[in-house]
């Protein structure tokens, strides 16, 4: 079993700037081939969206409401995902998932709330 776990979230005004961090542990050595990494997020009553990912290609993509303000990292080292994102505003208000996708398995973890008020 692989575990993703997020931390870093919570409250922060208009404006801020937040560092999410995703630690992966349990039986990583089953993550062999994996197509991507990232970061989604979701909103009340809205359907899960791209932060930030990468494609197999190991190129980063960013869903188009954040590009421009946030940066997304992966340290295989550490086991450890990470997503920066600043210029907060209201609408990046929202449950923020990591995700591994990895021989067609897709690995989730259970999200930290991001609240942006102001």
């Amino acid at each position: 079993q692989v575990q993703l776990v997020e931390s870093g979230g919570g409250s922060v005004q208009a404006g801020g700037a937040l560092r999410l961090t995703c630690a992966v542990s349990g039986d990583i050595s089953t993550l062999i081939g994996i197509t991507s990494v990232g970061w989604y997020r979701q909103a009340p009553g809205k359907e899960r969206e791209l932060v930030a990912a990468t494609l197999p290609s190991r190129e980063v993509i960013y869903g188009a409401s954040v590009k421009g303000r946030s940066f997304f990292s992966y340290n295989t080292d550490e086991n450890l995902l990470a997503l920066e994102m600043n210029t907060l505003v209201p609408q990046d208000t929202g449950n923020y998932y990591c995700h591994i996708k990895s021989r067609g398995s897709d690995y989730w973890g259970r999200g930290t709330q991001v609240t942006v008020s102001g």
